[in-house]
């Protein structure tokens, strides 16, 4: 074994986003590029000797020959250690748990989350710090910095390392311990519910289909929902995580998951029906005939979290992005506990969960979490919401309901117009930041402007800035619209619009959402001119 200086020049484009650094499969498979962005990040934190790292990703295609390359890259730069899943399988929030319980100085995780997976697909990495969340955005500018003034990279000329197995080895002076993927992820999910309370609801007769879409969350569901809480054999399908995803698309929404909608929404359905991302992520969650909305749930779980042992002591505050319906808002008033508005981007949690002003966080696009680790964790989730029908013995419908009841509800929507080509999502944009002065004190379908601007956010912690992070419109009434456009795509631009209509506890609850939201629709189109801008008719997406 030797350690290689390789000659190389900057790359254009490997700026990292919210979530890291996300290309085409191919793209990371050329020539140095893999090698550059690592050398970037391990430059931006300062270099890796004597550290240990964790590593592991959602096993898309390429995850397996990427972790040999970070590994070698680490051990030619001085890391003491790397811990990394078996088959170099781990799923995010497993991997942020794994970063805090070991005391590791931060983690690789490779994962283009639900985007998918396969040759012609989508890869990605990103770096985690030692507190186990996404690299501030402090740390990502510096990584990006540093890729466009690299001239060399260092890697160890060595052998593969054997990942098969969990066990111990060596690359050069640097130990790979090689973990069992799921193992303190469920000890940690044991020590946050009450695990014999779901056990016995289980035992009862009460249902349940998890669908893992052939992505990192199948070992772990299979784990602790049929081995440890005894739901029935094969209560979790498309269990086995494969390159391609199975050809599908590991975005737990009613779109992708239109398998598991139809069989919630028929004769036969069971009580319970969920479903998780690509990296685990995220999560959906669907009841007999009921589908909740991410916004929705994570206003359910911030009213009921502490019927959970792990929260049993109350939460100290909620915090959810900017697109995100403000259903948990009225959770948090209520309480008379916190309540804050982030930009899109989990990394803007971090602050807030590290210095104790927040326990639940969420995202509308399927991403919830608390603080017990530093990512959103779509199983945990899962897990809080069985914890939860347990404890109430009530069905899913049942207590959406009941919170309405007693909160009112915010029917909501987002839609999504993908690929769309970026000159024009950007002169949509463009021409909306113009208008936002003048936008206050009309009407459009019937609506009044209160408010527009386009969101800044100031972090309470320390103090940092993120401005432009989304077009908000806030109608007199209420409603509200969001636009924005996403970086989690990897080709061309998604424009998000994000629509919202509050109803009181005495207004109308049970209203298809189509309906109730199809003035803030109306309202959408004639702000933005959002068909003339995008050539389409109708969003690609609509959950």
């Amino acid at each position: 074994m030797k350690i290689i200086t390789v000659p190389t020049t900057p790359i254009e484009g490997q700026k990292p986003g919210t979530s890291g650094l996300r290309k085409k499969t191919r793209v990371f498979m050329q020539r140095h590029y893999l090698e550059n962005f690592v050398q970037a990040i391990i430059d931006a934190i300062g270099g890796v000797s004597g550290k240990t790292l964790v590593l592991g990703g959602d096993g898309r295609f390429f995850n397996d020959r990427a972790a040999q390359v970070i590994l070698r890259m680490c051990a030619a730069q001085g890391a003491a250690k790397v811990i990394i899943g078996t088959g170099a399988i781990l799923s995010t929030p497993a991997a942020s748990n794994l970063i805090r319980v070991r005391g590791a100085d931060g983690g690789f995780i490779m994962s283009a989350s639900h985007n998918p997976g396969g040759e012609d697909e989508d890869f990605g990495l990103k770096f985690n710090g030692a507190n186990g969340g996404p690299a501030p955005e402090s740390v990502t500018d510096r990584i990006f910095a540093r890729t466009k003034e690299l001239t060399e990279y260092r890697i160890l000329e060595s052998q593969d390392v054997d990942l098969s197995t969990p066990g111990t080895a060596t690359l050069g002076e640097m130990e790979v311990e090689v973990v069992d993927p799921v193992t303190d992820y469920a000890a940690l999910m044991e020590t946050l519910f009450d695990f014999d309370a779901i056990r016995a609801m289980l035992a009862q007769g009460f249902t349940l289909r998890f669908d893992a879409m052939h992505a990192v969350t199948g070992p772990y569901a299979t784990d602790i929902l049929e081995r440890r809480l005894g739901a029935a054999p094969g209560s979790v399908v498309n269990a086995v995580p494969l390159p391609d995803f199975g050809g599908g698309h590991p975005d737990p929404n009613p779109v992708w998951a239109a398998d598991l909608m139809a069989l919630m929404m028929g004769p036969d359905a069971p009580d319970f029906g969920a479903a998780s991302d690509g990296d685990g992520d995220r999560n959906m969650i669907v009841g007999r005939g009921a589908y909740i909305t991410p916004s929705d749930s994570l206003a359910v779980l911030a009213a009921n979290a502490q019927l959970a042992p792990g929260y049993a002591r109350g939460l100290a505050g909620v915090a959810r992005s900017m697109p995100t319906s403000r259903a948990a808002d009225l959770v948090a008033e209520k309480a008379g506990i916190g309540s804050y508005e982030t930009p899109t981007g989990w990394k803007f949690f971090g602050n807030l969960l590290d210095d104790g002003r927040a326990t639940l966080c969420g995202e509308e696009s399927a991403g919830t979490g608390s603080d017990h680790v530093r990512e959103k964790d779509g199983l945990w989730a899962v897990l809080l919401w069985l914890n939860i029908l347990a404890a109430r013995k009530q069905s899913v419908a049942e207590i959406m309901q009941a919170h309405w009841s007693e909160y009112g509800r915010n029917y909501y929507s987002r839609h999504d117009y993908e690929a769309v080509p970026t000159d024009r999502a950007n002169a949509l944009v463009d021409r909306l930041r113009g208008l936002l002065p003048t936008l206050p004190g009309q009407s459009f379908a019937g609506l009044t402007v209160e408010s527009a601007d386009d969101f800044a956010y100031l972090d309470p912690v320390d103090g940092s800035t993120s401005a432009n992070q989304g077009i908000r419109i806030a109608f007199t009434d209420g409603s509200r619209i969001v636009m924005r456009l996403s970086g989690t795509g990897t080709e061309g631009a998604t424009l998000r619009v994000y629509l919202e209509r509050y109803q009181s506890v005495d207004g109308a609850l049970s209203l298809p959402v189509e309906e109730a939201l199809a003035p803030v629709v109306q309202a959408a189109e004639e702000i933005a001119q959002i068909r003339d801008h995008t050539g389409r008719d109708k969003p690609d997406v609509t959950t």
